[in-house]
This record gives structure tokens, sequence and C-alpha cells, in this order.
């Protein structure tokens, strides 16, 4: 083969690797030169730009919710929600902190869609009711075991058999799908964390103290779970997998999925509810 010509088509396909890596980090620059014009004059136009750039990222956010939401919940609403978010994270994105627009807008977007669901509270009383009393249930039957209540203890206490249990996790898994920051601090009142934790350009140290100590005990109670219903919260909330996903991964239905992720969440919201009972004594 002609050398020239064995060259030639060596740096086209060193082009073809080379580009995209030399489009992204020019991208990477514009966007950062974007954001700093903003920052300087918050010019409309270029918020404008930037809520343009990342609508799309919105509408992935809220795919990824909408697929464990119920029919009745519109992908149009969620989007609309999920604007609101980004345009807080606009608002309020640090450029100094060198952290990914999308990594800090993402948390925003979620927590701006979760919030409008629950005033618009989509649950019906019914449900909600329901899960309290699943929810009192374990955090009574575990706090007096000292471990994982199992289903036909859990299912004793209440004075219902197996089968029952089973159609109450069905009936409640839709009510629990919270941000899973939210759990410690969700109650009857339909507070959220965000009425609990000041701005977070604030520099009140005691804001951020409770947090942090917020997030530890959290993280404590997800480390005392069963280990599959453990990986579910993982692969749900951190690692943002849907629960078909998930099934893959684990090898199971979609349906069992969706169990272990109720019960999960039933056995967090026992013990965290157990935890701020003993913190409000104190």
């Amino acid at each position: 083969m002609n050398k020239e010509l064995l060259v030639g088509n060596t740096l086209q396909q060193d082009d073809k690797i080379l580009n995209p890596m030399m489009n992204t980090r020019l991208q990477d620059e514009d966007d950062q030169k974007l954001w700093e014009q903003y920052k300087v004059n918050h010019d409309p136009n270029i918020k404008d730009a930037l809520i343009m750039k990342y609508a799309s990222f919105v509408k992935y956010v809220a795919g990824r919710i909408a697929v464990n939401l119920p029919s009745n919940v519109e992908f149009d609403d969620l989007v609309s929600y999920g604007i609101l978010g980004l345009i807080d994270a606009i608002d309020k994105y640090d450029l100094d902190k060198n952290v990914k627009f999308k990594t800090y807008a993402k948390t925003r977007i979620r927590g701006a869609i979760f919030d409008e669901l629950r005033v618009l509270d989509w649950t019906p009383r019914s449900i909600r009711q329901k899960a309290r009393k699943l929810e009192k249930a374990y955090a009574k039957l575990e706090g007096r075991l000292g471990r994982d209540a199992k289903d036909e203890e859990v299912a004793e206490y209440l004075q219902i058999d197996i089968s029952e249990l089973h159609k109450l996790f069905d009936e409640t898994k839709k009510s629990l799908l919270l941000s899973i920051d939210e759990i410690f601090y969700d109650d009857d009142e339909g507070s959220s964390r965000f009425d609990y934790i000041e701005d977070e350009k604030s520099d009140n140290p005691q804001s951020k103290i409770e947090e942090a100590e917020a997030k530890k005990i959290l993280a404590d109670a997800i480390s005392k779970l069963s280990d599959r219903e453990r990986m579910v919260i993982t692969l749900y909330y951190y690692e943002e997998l849907t629960s078909k996903e998930i099934g893959k991964i684990l090898g199971v239905s979609d349906s069992r999925v969706s169990q272990l992720h109720t019960k999960a969440i039933l056995r967090l919201r026992g013990r965290l509810s157990r935890i701020k009972e003993a913190l409000t004594q104190v």
C-alpha cells in the first residue's frame, strides 16, 4: 500500500478520535465563558441561553422520575417543575466551587419536581395513612426486636395476613418515592428538608452542621438495611436506575424491586422517626 495513503488514512482515523475530544474541550471552554459573563452582569439573554442549553437535561431527569410514577402524572408537568429547579440552579450556581453544573443542577431539578408533586398531593390521603401505619409498625417492631422485622411479624402486629400485607406494599409504593435526602425531614405536615435548611450560600455554621448530621444519620440507617434493600436504595437513588434496570442487575422482577424499595423506605422512615423522637426528648 502507498505509504502516503496509509499515513493519510491513519491521520483521518486519529481525527475521528481526537475531534470529539477537541469539540468537548472547546464546548467546555465556551460554557465557562458563558457562565463567567452571566455571573458578572446577570444578562437575561444569557440566562435564557443557559435555560435552553440545559432544557434537554431537565427532560432527561424528569423522564427518569416519570417511569416510577402513576400514569395520571403528566410528563410535561414534570418538565415544567424541573425547569423551575433549573432556573433556581442557574441563579445559585457558584463557579468557584469547581462542581460541574449538571451535577449541581440535578439535585435542584429533582427537588423542584418532588416539591411540586408533594404540593399537588397526587397521593390519596387514604394511601398516605396506610403508609404511615406501616412505617409506625416497622418503627415499633424493630425498636422492640432490635433487628429487621420479618413480613410475618409485621402482618401479625397489624393483625392481617401476609397477602394483605403484600397488598399494602403494592398500594403504598408510589407514595414513598421521595428524594432520598428528604426522608429524614418528611413528616405529617408535609415539610421537606428545604424547610429546615437555610440557603446554601448562608454562612450560618449551625445549619451546615445540622445538614451534615442528618446525612450521617441517614447513611448509618441505610448501612443497617439488608444487602438487597441497601442495593436497591443505592441503585435507585444514587445511581438513578429505574426499577426495570435494577431488576436486571439483581435478577428479579420489577414488582420484586418495588417491594424491596417499599420495605427499605419503610424501615428507614421507621428508624429515623425513632431517632427524631429521641432527639426531641433530649
